[in-house]
């Protein structure tokens, strides 16, 4: 099992609290933000894209600060973050992979949101989520935890982000959706898994393979996928998968 300092190390972020408790994880301003900045980008040079020059067209200078604060908390925005840098590596490959890769970098590092998947993952296709349900997870354990209203505007947050990253739909009334995976996400997922000590088949029975909510075959379809573009190496063997990433500079990863 890994340590837990050397997952913090690498971007993971542990506790009870967690960014969620602000915002969702404001997919809009992600994508702006990415699109108008190098890949090489520097956390100073985000701040002042957010506070200095009001990139992201914020009323406020206060609301400019925040939202800068969120965005770090939430994706780091470093490339000295690993899990930051090897997102940002991948963001521009697919478009339609951002959304969901958003959400795989926010639950790594919220625990408030990675709290929630069982919740979302449970739910059938059609089956309607209500905000109580999720107040009612946020609470369970703890009942004096959090106040009612910090418990609605949570759950709203939380709710919101998984509608942002395709699992929901509906605005008043949330209902349970399939999620677009891409070969983007499925390599991510691997990193993700490979991040904690995992390989081969234990790589796809992870939480981070089982949270994109496909079908196995469907993660070997979309692991070969991304073979193909170069972004992972995925050899399968009847029962025997090797999963290796030639173009990562990848952590050691001490257990």
């Amino acid at each position: 099992m890994v340590e837990l300092d050397t997952l913090e190390n690498l971007g993971f972020k542990f506790g009870r609290n967690g960014a969620h408790a602000a915002r969702s994880m404001m997919i809009e301003e992600l994508k702006l933000l990415l699109l108008s900045c190098p890949e090489n980008a520097s956390q100073d040079d985000f701040r002042k894209d957010i506070i200095d020059f009001n990139l992201l067209h914020k009323a406020t200078e206060n609301a400019r600060k925040l939202t800068y604060r969120h965005l770090v908390d939430l994706y780091g925005m470093s490339p000295e973050i690993t899990l930051f840098k090897v997102f940002r590596q991948m963001w521009e490959l697919s478009e339609d992979a951002q959304p969901l890769l958003a959400l795989q970098l926010a639950i790594a590092r919220d625990p408030l949101l990675r709290g929630s998947v069982p919740v979302i993952l449970k739910l059938q296709p059609g089956e309607h989520l209500a905000r109580t349900d999720m107040e009612a997870h946020l609470a369970e354990g703890d009942p004096d935890r959090f106040s009612p209203a910090s418990l609605k505007s949570f759950a709203q947050n939380i709710n919101g982000t998984w509608t942002q990253a395709g699992y929901l739909e509906g605005k008043a009334k949330k209902y349970r959706i399939q999620p677009k995976a891409m070969y983007v996400n499925i390599a991510y997922a691997l990193f993700l898994a490979h991040c904690h000590g995992l390989s081969g088949q234990r790589m796809f029975d992870s939480f981070w393979c089982q949270m994109l909510s496909q079908d196995k075959e469907h993660l070997f379809e979309l692991a070969h996928r991304a073979s193909l573009r170069g972004l992972i190496t995925f050899k399968q063997a009847s029962e025997i998968i090797e999963v290796t990433f030639p173009n990562i500079e990848l952590p050691k990863v001490e257990q």
